[in-house]
């Protein structure tokens, strides 16, 4: 006789859909984590903003729903977010991953998000939020610098931390050097915060003085 599910074996997979303008490599880190069986998620959409994005290609040749919206036929930046959101709402999503996508949503277009959405940004924020996180950091004489999943917010790069690597800052370091380090940790932990909000062992709801994760080597499942 079998023994009966625990609630976490019956849980059903977390549905994610996936903002991306670039190469999709976050994208990619997702879906190669959830056929592999290392992370709890179906990943039901792929937006863009990039027609041609690398993201996009590669959702379609693995089978997984692909939109490309173009900013350019929208009158403003609110009607374009707003049919953004649209788009995503279509496929019914628990948590939105942007995942590379390199426009700045308006208020509305946060507002009218249909589900939590989460970011990868890297620096350890509240650490420089923003572009040319590496440069500033060599710059202010850091001696350790990583990555942060935070919730997004109307706030630039200010919604609440989930979840964060530590990397070195090496005597040396120039920013692209600096870069490669921190992105060998970002798959892994955009993929290991993921999973906790699969699991529930993050929770989106809870108050904004939630703890935030310290994820070292040994929780990254590094490759």
């Amino acid at each position: 006789m079998n023994a009966p599910s625990s609630p976490e074996s019956a849980r059903p997979p977390l549905r994610v859909a996936v903002l991306a303008s670039g190469r999709g490599s976050n994208l990619q880190a997702l879906h190669r984590a959830q056929t592999e069986g290392r992370l709890p998620i179906a990943l039901v959409g792929v937006f863009s903003d990039k027609p041609e994005s690398g993201a996009l290609a590669y959702a379609r040749t693995h089978g997984l729903p692909a939109e490309a919206l173009r900013p350019s036929e929208f009158e403003s930046r609110e009607h374009f977010d707003r049919a953004l959101m649209r788009a995503a709402a279509a496929v019914r999503p628990d948590l939105i991953v942007c995942a590379g996508y390199m426009r700045i949503l308006s208020k509305d277009g946060i507002r009218a998000a249909p589900c939590p959405m989460i970011n990868i940004h890297p620096s350890l924020l509240p650490k420089f939020p923003g572009l040319h996180t590496h440069a500033r950091a060599l710059a202010a004489g850091e001696t350790e610098h990583g990555a942060s999943v935070h919730v997004v917010n109307e706030v630039l790069d200010g919604g609440r931390v989930l979840a964060q690597a530590r990397v070195p800052v090496r005597a040396g370091d120039d920013p692209s050097q600096l870069a490669e380090r921190v992105l060998s940790r970002e798959h892994p932990l955009l993929i290991a915060t993921v999973r906790a909000i699969a699991d529930g062992r993050i929770r989106l709801q809870d108050a904004g003085t939630a703890r935030v994760s310290w994820l070292h080597d040994d929780d990254l499942d590094l490759e």
